[in-house]
């Protein structure tokens, strides 16, 4: 194996290749699933439109993800990730592109329909699913060190657009971003990210048809598959509502906003510990870990326990690590081979869910109150529990 395709952390070119995707996931992050946390208040403000609109032209971006991220998977098996992960980057900088320039509700929403395809091609799903085609059974640690850099998004990213936004507006700051992804995401994929030969030139034998899973994998797939939907599901929903459930609990909306940054933090240092830890377990064992600890921190906080960050932190840890599992656990029980594809077909109903969990989780706060909305997530994290309990048994 030639020092390009050698697993990161063996060597320089590894270690360089995870460097520059590193970058490109919090400029991609940035500038999708975190943009409007910032802009969308701006955005309103300044065209009239409503904000449940803007806001929701972020989940039928997220549709749009969703939908297309099996097609996503399928050619980074076919080509590489080289290629998709650029050309995401590319619909990406159209998409912002689009936003800066829409002038009704509409155009806004066709923007965020081209950056949700951009989305499915250079975000979590799609680095991991190249990472795997380029390192194989080796990619574990790879996908790890990633996940380093993207838990740094919101916290660089934040800053950056609330800058560009109160010294530019909230149009130019989306142009800058499209010029970013041009102008350096893309050149950092094309530098970096080696190219990857036919599968023909690499010995691997040509796909008769599309992957077929039968009997014990199917059914291993499909328990993944309900965990890593149910779990981004809890995940979308804390994203969007965590402070007006910690209001709603009795804190002032600073002591929210407080508690809440503990959540970050915690995410970036759970995942060190599992990059520390070297690989030395199996990586359903991370899972395991992930899903106790989000379990912990939303039964903490339903329950009322008194020191809220501390629950927080628990949510935050499991969570961090969580976004390893979803891609290690694919690899270690249904191979390197399939995995590119496979990891497409696992990111579509994740997807879809957690456009939707947002706006769930919001009618059901506001109906029946934080007490029915912790319910259904902790519902949500028991059935995810059986599922993973399941495939243990499996594994």
């Amino acid at each position: 194996m030639s020092a390009a395709a050698s697993p990161a952390g063996t060597g320089g070119a590894g270690r360089s290749v995870i460097a520059a995707l590193g970058v490109v996931q919090i400029l991609t992050w940035g500038s999708s699933f975190y943009l409007l946390t910032v802009l969308a208040g701006p955005i309103s403000g300044d065209t009239g439109w409503p904000l449940q609109w803007i806001v929701g032209s972020l989940s039928v971006g997220l549709l749009v993800a969703g939908l297309v991220s099996p097609k996503v998977g399928a050619l980074i098996d076919a080509r590489g990730g080289r290629p998709v992960l650029a050309g995401g980057c590319a619909l990406l900088a159209c998409g912002l592109a689009l936003l800066a320039l829409a002038q009704g509700p509409a155009m806004f929403m066709l923007g965020w329909c081209i950056a949700g395809a951009g989305m499915a091609a250079s975000l979590y799903d799609a680095a991991f699913a190249a990472l795997g085609r380029l390192y194989g059974a080796g990619a574990r640690r790879a996908i790890t060190m990633l996940t380093l850099w993207g838990g740094f998004a919101s916290t660089v990213c934040w800053p950056i657009t609330a800058f560009l936004d109160a010294h530019l507006g909230w149009r130019a700051t989306c142009l800058v971003y499209a010029g970013l992804h041009l102008f350096v995401s893309i050149p950092l994929v094309l530098a970096f990210m080696p190219a990857i030969a036919s599968r023909a030139e690499t010995g691997r034998p040509a796909r008769g048809g599309p992957v077929v899973l039968g009997g014990p994998e199917r059914i291993s797939f499909l328990l993944m598959g309900g965990i890593v939907t149910l779990i981004g599901t809890i995940a979308s929903a804390m994203s969007v509502q965590v402070l007006a459930l910690l209001q709603s609990r009795g804190l002032s909306l600073a002591e929210a906003v407080a508690a809440g940054a503990f959540i970050g933090p915690s995410q970036v240092f759970a995942r060190i510990i599992e990059q520390a830890s070297g690989g030395r377990h199996h990586p359903l064992w991370t899972m395991i870990w992930a899903v106790a600890l989000m379990g912990l921190g939303l039964v903490m906080l339903a329950a009322g326990f008194p020191i809220v960050a501390v629950a927080l932190v628990a949510y935050g840890a499991g969570n961090g690590i969580f976004s390893i599992a979803k891609g290690t656990v694919p690899l270690a029980v249904l191979g390197a081979e399939r995995y590119p594809v496979l990891a497409g077909r696992l990111a579509r109903p994740a997807l879809l869910a957690q456009a939707l969990a947002p706006l769930g989780a919001a009618q059901l706060l506001a109906a029946w109150g934080a007490g029915a909305a912790f319910s259904a997530l902790i519902g949500l994290w028991l059935a995810a529990a059986v599922l993973l309990g399941l495939l243990w048994r499996r594994v």
